[in-house]
């Protein structure tokens, strides 16, 4: 019976309540199950609640043009006591539209020396599609630690975008941002990405994981993206070259984000148009059971 339930636990659809078991050969660096009572905030020893429409004197809407005011109420970002974060954008009667985006205090999440880093969450997003959808944005990624405090030196400190989805389609991108911008080895602002559906029931309507790993045991070094497991994308040292890879990797790590945009560059690309539109609905979350980060030398 035990044995089943563990099983149960796993299945892409099934709500869990804490972070899975290390993986054999990995040790555990950090991690948040998001245990605590229904409408309490994330654990603030963990995380950074991030407000307003930038960081300060940092680039403007965010950098990407999203339109959301970032909140720290309840009603945006909360615990549900059974072990979830919720964030949920919100459009409010004069038509403003009030989100959530927080990032971990630790900065200083790195591949080991001849190891490797392992990132994870298991995620529903918002769960929403078709015109009711446009303008959604979702992600959880990370940041090189330098961008702290300087907001100008992107994307050189490198950004690791494990998931990312908009616009309630049924496909989860990973990308990277890196070197200079517009252009250079990432081709920005739009990165090196890829993307797929996810296994099984689709992201928006079920809970998926979502895991990247920074490979410094194999040469060239090599950076991967899975979901529930599956390998759907994956850059190599080689393709960005010497000078932008010491860049992104130099420097003492990185910290984690998790967010839901709404509006911008990613979305209104992706629709063909502005986002988001009077059809969009309000109030659909995104629900993270857990994020955990462990290193393997």
């Amino acid at each position: 019976m035990a044995l089943a339930c563990a099983a149960l636990l796993l299945l892409p659809g099934i709500a869990q309540a804490s972070v899975p078991p290390t993986p054999p050969g990995w040790s555990l660096a950090w991690s948040d199950d998001f245990t605590g009572a229904a409408n309490s905030a994330p654990n603030g020893n963990n995380w950074i609640v991030d407000t307003g429409h930038s960081y300060p004197g940092g680039p403007a809407n965010w950098g990407t043009g999203e339109i959301q005011r970032y909140t720290n109420d309840r009603a945006n970002l909360r615990l549900d006591g059974s072990g979830n974060l919720r964030i949920t954008p919100l459009r409010s009667a004069n038509g403003e539209w009030t989100s959530a985006r927080i990032e971990t205090k630790r900065a200083n999440f790195k591949a080991p020396a001849n190891g490797v880093l392992r990132i994870e969450s298991r995620i529903q997003m918002p769960n929403v599609t078709g015109t009711a959808a446009e303008g959604y944005w979702p992600a959880f990624w990370a940041l090189g630690s330098p961008y702290r405090g300087n907001y100008w030196n992107w994307p050189a400190i490198g950004e690791f975008d494990v998931m990312e989805n908009v616009n309630g389609i049924n496909r989860v991108w990973g990308v990277l941002h890196c070197g200079i911008n517009p252009g250079g080895p990432c081709n920005e602002t739009n990165g090196i990405g890829g993307f797929r559906a996810c296994p099984g029931s689709s992201c928006q309507s079920a809970f998926h994981t979502y895991r990247f790993e920074w490979d410094r045991k194999v040469s060239p070094n090599q950076l991967r993206w899975y979901v529930d497991g599956q390998l759907f994308h994956s850059v190599s040292q080689n393709q960005v070259g010497g000078s932008a890879w010491t860049s992104m990797t130099s420097h003492a790590g990185y910290f984690i984000l998790l967010n839901v945009a709404v509006g911008g560059a990613f979305p209104n690309g992706v629709a063909g148009h502005a986002t988001p539109t009077a059809a969009t609905a309000s109030g659909r979350p995104m629900v993270v059971d857990y994020v955990a980060v462990w290193t393997r030398t």
